[in-house]
């Protein structure tokens, strides 16, 4: 693969930066309980890995925001290539007039590099990846288009090896399906060269009905009537 570019470096340097910062702040409040160690981020430095929650291809942010709710003691970064999505992010409109969660933020960096990173981190054991969101990517719906969908990349045991549980949502059945297959790939390229003899996958691929959108193209297919798919790959290492 290339090599990762010197932004995506300094953005990645900026989300570790941000990540030292909730977990000392956090740590430093009696209240949150910060006598226990634990793998879900209260660990030091050289004990335990910290917990970051990831928001690939975020947008405007908005599924950001529900995430860091669904997850109050977990930093969650949502991650997007566009500065004029990203210059969006946590609006009044988006948060229904609360404040920003104090564990979101959002950097603005290539999402392939940007995995590699993280990977280097969760395999060196200074972060794990409790949850990965990768909603609505681009479906690169044309045929001849085809090999720069996720799953069809070499990005994509990158992506399955990042975070224990991952969930794609998407308005394109056939992109869910497509996802579940080439997981099913992967796992089982893993288990026959031992690259990760201990991985025991759960893959469900479903149709959902969202209650309350976490996006705006969630909430702009529900309005549309269109069916929603729901892929969540848990991995066990």
């Amino acid at each position: 693969m290339r090599p990762i570019a010197d932004h995506t470096r300094e953005a990645f340097a900026q989300v570790e930066e941000f990540v030292r910062k909730f977990y000392a702040t956090r740590n430093a409040d009696p209240a949150t309980g910060c006598g226990e160690t634990s793998a879900i981020g209260r660990g030091a430095p050289g004990t335990a890995p910290v917990a970051v929650i990831l928001d690939s291809g975020c947008g405007t942010g908005e599924s950001t925001i529900h995430i860091a709710r669904r997850f109050p003691s977990i930093p969650v970064i949502g991650i997007d290539k566009s500065c004029a999505r990203l210059n969006k992010a946590g609006n009044p409109s988006q948060t229904a007039g609360e404040d920003v969660p104090a564990n979101a933020f959002w950097i603005r960096a290539e999402l392939l590099d940007f995995w590699r990173l993280a990977l280097e981190h969760v395999e060196s054991g200074k972060w794990t990846i409790p949850y990965h969101a990768v909603y609505y990517p681009n479906p690169w719906p044309k045929q001849s288009e085809a090999t720069k969908r996720f799953h069809m990349h070499p990005i994509f045991p990158t992506l399955l090896a990042l975070g224990d549980m991952t969930e794609l949502r998407t308005n394109w059945e056939i992109y869910a399906r497509e996802f579940v297959e080439a997981a099913r790939f992967v796992f089982a390229e893993w288990a026959s060269n031992a690259a990760h003899p201990d991985t025991q996958p759960q893959i469900i691929c479903e149709s959902f009905d969202p209650e309350n959108p976490e996006t705006a193209f969630e909430r702009k297919y529900k309005e549309a009537g269109q069916a929603l798919w729901r892929v969540t790959v848990s991995t066990h290492f």
